[in-house]
């Protein structure tokens, strides 16, 4: 068996302690590191991983063979790329950086130094999305048509005070903060898209970023996504519709506060009329962080290319970008 690879957790928070619960056989937390110290430690009670408030120091234990950062927007590239230029490999979390301009230099070194990043589109993992992939790259579902998807959250008192409110930190609002998966995801079954067209908007929430953002996205061949990303939703959703000629695939729910995850595949019959319907349900725990950090760690060890890398996050943080010009909003970095 392999030896498991020494990880190195920067952002002790929320998500921090889901990829250390996640690390499975094949990596070990060796350090980790938070400005609140008390975070870090309380992420390496049981364990013998090394505690610090500096991220500077953790990156440069030669014990630690992947960083993975957990932090605000705004310090997400400077310290992916100073673990770069350590020679660490590097989990990010999305979106990597608050401009596509941000991450350029990231991209650059992680060519030069040959390292992977992982960029964490942790979505691309959930057991629903598996299988609508699976059954898109069947060719079942014909040539794709376009996607219809709307993802959003009611926020919570006191929303517009925290650090998502400042765009310095965040670089923008709702659609820089769960926008990037929907468009990740279309990207995902459509490929690139060549034109945006958006608007991002402040309706309800006192702060100077948006609460919701709304995308046309269009590949070379015409088929478009239509995306809305919200923080005005008040009863968490999450819907991906996908339509090919021969059918539609329908996603809903990410499990929790979200719902439970379901598939349902409407086949369309040669005659049309009501289509045949298969559903799955995905009531079991979410497995899909463990799922993405086991392939980052093949990714390592078989010198491929991460499926979800620093390309997938320029492009999610260009068309966000886009938009963001197109609605009056100057969040740049």
């Amino acid at each position: 068996m392999d030896k498991p690879f020494g990880v190195g957790i920067v952002g002790c928070g929320l998500i921090g302690q889901k990829r250390a619960k996640a690390l499975g056989n094949g990596g070990r937390l060796v350090a980790c590191a938070d400005i609140d110290v008390k975070r870090a430690e309380n992420l390496a009670k049981g364990t013998e991983a090394r505690v610090f408030s500096d991220w500077r120091t953790l990156i440069a234990l030669p014990e630690v063979d992947i960083v993975m950062i957990a932090t605000l927007h705004d310090s997400l590239a400077s310290i992916t790329l100073a673990a770069i230029e350590a020679g660490k490999h590097v989990l990010v979390e999305k979106p990597a950086a608050r401009s596509p301009t941000e991450l350029e230099p990231v991209i650059a070194a992680a060519e030069e130094h040959d390292i992977k990043v992982h960029v964490g589109f942790n979505h691309r993992y959930h057991r629903a999305l598996r299988k609508a992939k699976e059954i898109v790259d069947s060719g079942e579902l014909g040539d794709l048509m376009f996607i219809r998807a709307r993802y959003g959250h009611g926020a919570r008192i006191g929303y517009d005070k925290e650090w998502r409110a400042d765009p310095a930190l965040s670089g923008g609002g709702e659609l820089i903060d769960q926008g990037p998966h929907l468009i990740d995801l279309s990207r995902w079954f459509l490929g690139d898209f060549s034109e945006v067209q958006g608007f991002a908007h402040t309706y309800y929430w006192d702060m100077p970023v948006d609460d919701n953002g709304f995308m046309i996205l269009k590949t070379p061949r015409q088929q478009v996504a239509f995306l809305h990303a919200s923080c005005t939703e008040w009863k968490n959703l999450f819907s991906m519709e996908i339509y090919g000629r021969n059918g539609k695939l329908d996603l809903a729910g990410l499990g929790g506060s979200y719902g439970v995850e379901r598939l349902t595949y409407y086949k369309m019959l040669p005659e049309m009329g009501p289509p045949e319907t298969s559903s799955w349900e995905y009531p079991m725990g979410d497995d899909s962080w463990t799922v993405e950090i086991a392939e980052f760690y093949q990714d390592i060890r078989l010198d491929r290319n991460p499926a979800a890398g620093l390309r997938d996050a320029y492009e999610a943080l260009t068309v966000v970008q886009a938009v963001y010009k197109e609605s009056g909003y100057d969040h740049s970095a």
